[in-house]
């Protein structure tokens, strides 16, 4: 975790970070910026599903995709949407501390004994559902990840500000991926 800045002031804040709308993130969260109401969206956020985060944020700030692990694969046209459409000038990636996607294949067991409670389908089919979909879920390490989206969108939106961000479900607190 030697890899994270902690924000606890507005120098903390890295230079290309400030005052973007990165950076403004990083303010309203950490610094409890006061929450102005925001006319237009400033931002996307790329998270994860996981009810842990709640970002301290304006309304209409951002625009946010919340899929398992932050992982945005498979969502490139709403991501391009928001950029065409919604006029925001960055991304930010926010994976997080604890994350369910981490070790999908050692707790596939328990995962596929869930679903087939869940859902009423038999063993066999929740398993074959975990076989083809969890190879594409799974995240080894959220930091690494989070870097490996953030470079996967930096090639599909070259113009666009794009930043790692770890979200500490501990703390609450958002911290700067150092790349």
């Amino acid at each position: 975790m030697n890899r994270l800045i902690k924000v606890t002031n507005k120098k903390d804040i890295v230079y290309v970070y400030q005052n973007t709308p990165i950076g403004r993130l990083l303010e309203y969260h950490n610094l409890k910026k006061n929450c102005d109401k925001v006319k237009v969206p400033e931002l996307l956020i790329g998270t994860c599903m996981d009810n842990r985060i709640q970002l301290n944020i304006p309304q209409n700030f951002a625009y946010v995709i919340r899929a398992g692990g932050g992982n945005l694969r498979n969502s490139e046209f709403y991501v391009s949407y928001a950029l065409a459409v919604g006029e925001v000038k960055a991304i930010a990636i926010i994976v997080h501390s604890d994350c369910g996607m981490i070790n999908l294949a050692g707790r596939k067991e328990m995962i596929v004994d869930g679903i087939a409670k869940a859902t009423g389908q038999r063993k066999v089919h929740a398993e074959d559902f975990f076989n083809r979909l969890a190879p594409i879920c799974e995240i080894v390490n959220e930091v690494d990840f989070a870097i490996s989206e953030v470079n996967r969108l930096r090639q599909l939106y070259p113009d666009i500000l794009v930043a790692p961000l770890f979200y500490n479900v501990e703390d609450d607190l958002l911290y700067i991926i150092a790349e």
